[in-house]
């Protein structure tokens, strides 16, 4: 959240919160460099594709874009927060979760809920007056006016709509999407750590209905286009990593892939603004169309909305919110 970023306080709002890399983290896992992020999947490719890396930071370079993270691998020295870039390396999420999973098979223990239970209980009923709104044939510029249909009225509308959880984590979203009415979800995660997790906590509440694979987004090996793909920090981790700023030209490379044409992308993020996310979009569009070299094709995602209703404060003149729900239409 350029010029807008604050430490860690009491509520669970902050990213930080969600895991201390202390806990978590071996000290040779510490070592882990930046090819960390090339570790290989369950589907035997890597990550860090050379080919795709190099492409997309021939892009990057190309558009003279400022790059939407500030952890970028060209400084020399390492950030103030630098602990934070942890965040970026699947090596953090592989220690993290088989944390969180052997607290669960011990105790039976949830796992954190990053941003917070009451964030995510916002971005789920949001989502879902969106997805009714467009259901309806209306798209909405206000949607937290938006007067929605009872749950038990409105899944005649959801149950047509196929959602994807980019970094499903534990798979909480996706549990909370359920309640609101979806049917047909899908939970994709690097970390098999976080699948077990996943699927162990929906089938203990009885929702064995939710998929949940391992696959990563920037490698996605997944077959098929969904109508509401979800992202409630992954991009965030993603601009965490050393290379943050060519995974983050990877990524929507990738998730406008994964967005069926007339579906909807709904970001949450803690280290973007609105109106950064949204300069993000439009960055990505101005970069599809110099790639296939047609000034008249379409933008591939246009804004929709926004919640509203999150909590602001004034630091440095203006005024923002410690996290940003964004909502873009796939064209």
């Amino acid at each position: 959240m350029a010029g807008l970023r604050l430490g860690p306080d009491d509520s669970e709002l902050s990213q930080q919160s969600r895991a201390a890399p202390a806990d978590l983290i071996s000290d040779d896992d510490r070592s882990v460099a930046a090819d960390s992020w090339s570790i290989k999947s369950d589907y035997g490719s890597t990550l860090d594709d050379d080919q795709r890396h190099a492409d997309a930071a021939e892009a990057l370079s190309a558009a003279n874009l400022r790059a939407p993270s500030d952890y970028s691998s060209d400084k020399e020295e390492p950030d103030a927060e630098g602990v934070t870039s942890m965040l970026g390396l699947q090596s953090y999420w592989d220690a993290a979760y088989a944390d969180e999973l052997a607290n669960f098979r011990e105790h039976g223990h949830t796992g954190e809920v990053w941003f917070g239970a009451d964030v995510m209980e916002v971005v789920t009923s949001w989502t879902k007056n969106l997805c009714i709104d467009i259901s309806q044939g209306r798209m909405p510029n206000h949607v937290d006016n938006i007067k929605s249909d009872p749950v038990e009225q409105g899944d005649k509308y959801l149950s047509d709509w196929s959602v994807l959880d980019i970094g499903t984590g534990n798979g909480l979203l996706l549990q909370e999407l359920s309640k609101q009415g979806f049917s047909d979800l899908t939970g994709t995660d690097y970390s098999e750590g976080a699948v077990d997790l996943a699927r162990s906590l929906a089938a203990r509440v009885g929702l064995p209905n939710i998929h949940f694979l391992v696959d990563d987004v920037l490698d996605t090996k997944l077959g098929r286009q969904f109508q509401l793909v979800v992202d409630k920090g992954t991009l965030d981790a993603i601009g965490l990593h050393p290379d943050g700023s060519i995974k983050r030209v990877m990524y929507w490379d990738s998730v406008s892939r994964l967005v069926a044409p007339g579906g909807v992308l709904v970001i949450t993020s803690c280290n973007s603004t609105k109106d950064e996310l949204v300069q993000e979009v439009e960055s990505f569009n101005q970069r599809s169309v110099t790639q296939e070299h047609d000034e008249t094709s379409k933008d591939k995602f246009q804004y929709l909305s926004h919640v509203r209703t999150y909590p602001t404060f004034m630091f440095g003149g203006s005024v923002g919110s410690r996290v940003a729900t964004v909502a873009f239409l796939r064209n």
